[in-house]
């Protein structure tokens, strides 16, 4: 059977799925990618929202003999392919493929870890000694490990690092649980499926482990298939760099006490030595200032305090390593992070080698921790070499690759020349069932009545859509500003980003069915709320990255020495890209209306408006801000 027929509407397809009706564009790209399965190459698809994208991969992907590994970007996306699409179409297609799920190490259960902790509980936090209680429990039900499945165990959860393990502290073959590893288990189920479900992160982790001559994490294929290929290129810069985090030496001491405490607690030297180093790693923070940041690296080292901060964290560390020596034959388990006392601290002495072009060396700090980070400026050329090396067809697809109308931008960050590439645009009537307004008389968005201004029309868009809203923030005291404007001046429930888990949230916003959300970058993108539940999208600002962003200073300078123009190629890509994925959330399918409202006057101001225009949806268009209003009174999602 071809391509075309599982598509056509007397196919398989249309058998299976109730209301199913063939799509051109949908066809197209599945003929593209079949070519692409069958002969190699590249194929790059920019899909509009309701393309039906990921049927168009899967169907090949299926109906070949070639092994296929589908990598996304996000764990919510993984999740929903294994367990909603894939099934589904297997059934379908009655093909009887082998299929597997594989995740990063942090995902799964570490048996090993989990008896260390509970028998030696690390802290005296209740949150910690509850969710380890319900992890032991999850432990003696679970086939798979997935600690996704673990419930009440979020995947923010404090207990996490304690009953997983990191490349850093896993013994490997030299673990007593080796034989029962949950990720041991489902690395075999992968190396002999069919098709393979990995995400992004993971793919760039498996083949830095390549490169540097260790077994690869997961099976090579026949082709890769890339969705929410937008975010590759920021996932492949920060494999293709370094970090070294403050977090990962603080797990470290975590782990060497539990071996003292239960091996060896007459080491009383060991313990003191752990105490000093724990408090140098807090006075390093501390150095950088009580809240988050980001930052130049190399502008950081000309500070005399967060020098000496640093040198204490290393001389602490070589202390830990010379006491460690003495213990060596006190306990087996010190080997392994008597090995990882010596790689932090050849990696804290790099932190002061920032003499290397083409990287961008900043750092950033959260509540706790800091991370320092080396990453390269540009990766076309490291991720065009690994394209070519793994001989394999590649395919990249989003519902947002181009930027005005164009895919250059994307090929061009990736180093890709591929043979197949298209914007397939959406089926969804955006003339009919979308209306776009850019408000008049709004103030500048750095004035300081802008909060004001969006409260404002934020109770007029709750109002009028009777909740089911979203408002998209670019940043959290705007959006922290709005909520306490609107909190208590609505009748319907308001949710906002941070008091809960994200899916949680998003559970909540739907099931009530009236309800607001706020959130800020990461629910611009990811999030597929259908049908009544959401209304209108109001954007408060074009998603300019910050100015103060070192990251993103050193790749416009890295563009200017080149003799590129900085803002078109860095800053101008970037925000059309994050643009349109917050406008994606609106329309869902061929039934949904709603109105976008974008509260920026640059967009009908700046030369730059157009180019943002151009790359959204073709949706009626209006400044009046009564018309948007009496649009979302009159929406009946019924009549279509």
């Amino acid at each position: 059977m071809s391509i075309e027929q599982y598509f056509s509407s007397s196919g398989p397809l249309a058998q299976h799925f109730k209301g199913y009706k063939p799509r051109l564009p949908q066809i197209e790209m599945a003929v593209a990618i079949d070519g692409i399965v069958k002969n190699g190459g590249q194929c790059v698809v920019e899909a509009g929202t309701g393309t039906g994208k990921t049927f168009a991969y899967l169907v090949p992907a299926l109906t070949n003999n070639n092994k296929v590994v589908i990598s996304t970007g996000s764990k919510a996306l993984q999740e929903q392919l294994y367990h909603r699409d894939l099934p589904s179409l297997v059934k379908a297609l009655q093909k009887g493929k082998k299929t597997a799920l594989l995740k990063g190490r942090a995902n799964y259960l570490c048996t090993y870890r989990l008896n260390q902790h509970v028998a030696h509980v690390p802290t005296d936090d209740p949150d910690v000694m509850h969710q380890l209680a319900m992890v032991a429990k999850f432990a003696t039900e679970t086939q798979s490990g997935d600690l996704a499945d673990c419930v009440g165990i979020e995947e923010d959860a404090k207990v996490l690092p304690y009953v997983s393990s990191t490349a850093d502290n896993c013994l490997g073959k030299e673990c007593p649980d080796f034989s029962e590893c949950y990720i041991r288990k489902a690395r075999l189920k992968a190396m002999e499926a069919d098709l393979v479900v990995i995400n992004h992160h993971l793919f760039f982790a498996d083949m830095a482990v390549k490169d540097s001559g260790f077994a690869e994490l997961m099976p090579t294929a026949d082709t890769y298939v890339f969705d929410e290929a937008h975010q590759v290129n920021e996932i492949a810069s920060d494999y293709f760099g370094e970090t070294i985090s403050t977090k990962q030496l603080q797990d470290l001491v975590n782990d060497i006490r539990v071996i003292y405490l239960s091996d060896i607690p007459d080491m009383l030297q060991l313990g003191k030595t752990l105490n000093k180093l724990t408090t140098s790693i807090a006075d390093m923070r501390l150095v950088f200032g009580a809240d988050g940041a980001r930052g130049d690296w190399r502008e950081a080292l000309q500070d005399k305090v967060i020098c000496e901060a640093l040198h204490r964290v290393i001389s602490n560390l070589d202390f830990l390593y010379k006491v460690l020596k003495l213990c060596l034959d006190r306990s087996e388990k010190i080997e392994h992070p008597f090995e990882r006392v010596l790689a932090f601290k050849g990696q804290l002495e790099r932190a002061f080698e920032v003499t290397q072009t083409g990287y961008s060396y900043w750092f950033e700090t959260t509540r706790r921790f800091v991370t320092v980070h080396i990453t390269p400026l540009e990766v076309s050329r490291r991720f065009q070499e690994l394209v070519t090396k793994t001989e394999a067809g590649f395919v990249f697809t989003s519902a947002t690759l181009s930027v005005d109308n164009s895919l250059t931008h994307f090929n061009a960050s990736l180093g890709l020349k591929p043979d197949f590439h298209k914007i397939v645009d959406s089926p969804f009537d955006y003339q009919k069932q979308a209306l776009l307004c850019l408000p008049r008389y709004l103030p500048e968005t750095k004035d300081e009545l802008m909060p004001h201004s969006l409260v404002k029309i934020a109770k007029s868009v709750i109002k009028a859509a009777q909740g089911r809203t979203f408002l998209l923030f670019t940043s959290y005291r705007v959006m922290h500003l709005v909520y306490e404007g609107i909190s208590t001046a609505t009748e319907y429930p308001v949710f906002m980003q941070g008091q809960s888990s994200k899916r949680i949230i998003l559970e909540q916003f739907v099931r009530h069915g009236n309800a607001v959300l706020l959130g800020t970058a990461s629910f611009w993108e990811g999030v597929d709320v259908r049908g009544d539940a959401l209304s209108c999208v109001v954007i408060d600002k074009l998603p300019f990255a910050s100015p103060d962003d070192p990251l993103l200073q050193a790749k416009m300078k890295d563009a200017e020495i080149s003799g590129k123009e900085p803002f078109e190629d860095i800053q101008l890509p970037q925000a059309v890209i994050a643009l349109k994925q917050g406008v994606g959330r609106l329309i869902r399918d061929q039934s949904d209306k709603g109105v976008l409202i974008i509260c920026d006057n640059r967009l009908v101001t700046r030369k730059y408006g157009e180019t943002f225009i151009k790359s959204l949806p073709n949706m009626t268009r209006t400044r009046d801000l009564d018309k948007a209003l009496n649009f979302l009174e009159n929406i009946d999602k019924h009549e279509t």
